[in-house]
């Protein structure tokens, strides 16, 4: 059942000659303009494609609450197949729709778009982020998500070690794509093991090319049965289903896919069996960081130490769950919900 959380505005886009059908949900601009990605993905209907698109844009509002961004919650969804379906008669539909809602909604890429499809977008639109560095942009915004989510796990480490470091430890990664990939690559040169899963045969074969001493496993079952010491979720969202949380052996659940909880209370059952589940929203908002600060003239410099303060963020909600007897997922909502509360306010001073 489709639920609105709260949601501002949601729009269905449609555009027949080009082939467009999307939904803009913006869950909040509290803070202000919305900033979301665009996800291009085959749905099998218009009610998950909406379910969706709901439940990410109300997850950016908390990412980027947190992320301490001057930026509201939104998202969208594209239905069908990039592979097939995307052109840039498409985008550029795409993009006079998210120029329609006049700055409320910034756009950027998510799963299914990548940078340069996010300048065919601003050939319509001025509220686009995330594009190309030829173009004046940020580039693959999958380099900061990696590294946010990397000083979440150090993070993690920290509370569950006594050490922020993954030196030693096995890492299982589910999905090693764009984000993924990147991971990977800073584990490995933390000097963890690693043990990774993922649908495309040529992205695991990518990953042992660049650490031949990765172990490949068959299917995500053998992934979660591996002798894991930190699970990283990286591809869709749900992976965190009861049966996972109720067998699942690492110590530390932190990744980069979004909405990871397949629904409310499973952060409980972690808890329950001594598992540090580090909220998605918070570890992989590095990309979201990259993107934001596109639009202020893009510095990787300025961005990277911006996502670096995630390791900060994520070890104070780690000391607020402790606190206040709470999941991590709890203390994090909180914790956003102040932030938003306490800054929000302050638009509505006479200026």
């Amino acid at each position: 059942m489709t639920v609105f959380q709260g949601h501002e505005q949601v729009v269905f886009c449609e555009d027949r000659a080009s082939g467009l059908r999307a939904i803009i949900a913006i869950h909040s601009t509290v803070l202000g303009p919305a900033l979301g990605g665009t996800r291009f993905y085959p749905y099998a209907s218009e009610e998950e494609a909406l379910a969706d698109v709901l439940e990410l844009s109300r997850g950016m509002t908390y990412k980027n609450a947190l992320a301490g961004l001057d930026h509201g919650g939104g998202k969208a969804v594209i239905l069908g197949d990039p592979s097939r379906d995307k052109s840039e008669a498409l985008l550029r539909a795409y993009g006079c729709y998210v120029q329609s809602l006049g700055g409320r909604y910034v756009t950027a890429c998510d799963v299914g778009t990548y940078s340069p499809d996010m300048d065919h977008v601003a050939r319509e639109s001025r509220f686009v982020t995330g594009r190309t560095e030829a173009a004046g942009g940020a580039g693959d915004s999958s380099i900061l998500t990696a590294f946010g989510v990397f000083q979440g796990m150090r993070a993690a480490a920290r509370r569950v070690w006594g050490e922020p470091t993954l030196r030693g430890r096995t890492v299982g990664i589910q999905g090693v794509g764009k984000v993924g990939r990147r991971l990977a690559d800073l584990l490995a040169e933390d000097g963890a093991r690693l043990v990774i899963w993922d649908v495309d045969d040529a992205a695991t074969a990518r990953v042992v090319a660049a650490h031949p001493m990765t172990t490949v496993a068959a299917d995500t079952a053998g992934l979660l049965a591996a002798d894991l010491d930190v699970y990283a979720p990286c591809a869709l969202g749900q992976a965190l289903t009861d049966e996972v949380a109720a067998t699942l052996q690492a110590r530390i659940v932190c990744g980069a896919a979004n909405n990871q909880l397949a629904h409310p209370g499973i952060e409980k059952t972690l808890a329950e069996r001594g598992v540090l589940y580090a909220p998605d929203y918070v570890v992989n908002a590095g990309g979201v960081i990259q993107v934001a600060d596109e639009l202020e003239g893009f510095s990787m410099e300025r961005a990277r130490a911006r996502a670096a303060r995630i390791y900060d963020t994520t070890g104070r909600i780690f000391e607020l769950a402790e606190r206040d007897a709470v999941s991590p997922a709890v203390a994090a909502d909180r914790l956003a919900e102040r932030r938003m509360s306490e800054v929000g306010r302050l638009r509505s001073i006479w200026r």
